[in-house]
Formats: C-alpha cells, sequence, structure tokens
C-alpha cells in the first residue's frame, strides 16, 4: 500500500504562476518585445497595456494578483 501523501495547496499555486510567467515571457518573446521591460512596466503601473494581448497573454497575467506575481517573482531571485 502507497503512503498518502499531503500537498501544500501555495505549492500548487506558486507553480501554476511560474507557468503563466513562462508562457507570457515566450509570448512577449515571440512579439519581439523585452519580456523583462514588459512585466516590471506591468508590474510598476498596474497598466496591464505592457502585455500584449496576443496568444491571451494579457488575460493570463491579469488572472494573477500583481503581489503574489512579485513574491514569486522575488522568491525565485532568493532560493537561486
Amino acid at each position: 500500500m502507497e503512503e498518502t501523501k499531503i500537498y501544500n495547496s501555495d505549492q500548487f499555486e506558486r507553480a501554476s504562476i511560474e507557468e503563466t510567467i513562462k508562457e507570457v515571457v515566450t509570448i512577449l518573446e515571440d512579439r519581439g518585445y523585452n519580456p523583462i521591460n514588459q512585466i516590471v512596466g506591468y508590474l510598476m503601473s498596474g497598466d496591464p497595456g505592457y502585455i500584449s494581448s496576443h496568444k491571451e497573454a494579457r488575460n493570463k497575467i491579469m488572472k494573477i494578483d500583481r503581489t503574489k506575481l512579485l513574491e514569486v517573482l522575488v522568491t525565485s531571485f532568493l532560493n537561486k
């Protein structure tokens, strides 16, 4: 018999946010944008116009609270 595994919902949320960031970065690069500049502009201003609507990138990133997005980015940076 296998043991029951317990997963923290925060782990799933973080993984989902990381995946969304990667998707948005790829879409922005495909459109010829510098994803760092565009994401920083969005995070600083709150203006979704910094993120292309191509392939729903804007809708994808807007589903994430900007504070959570920053938390995942900073945590990822500090854990490297």
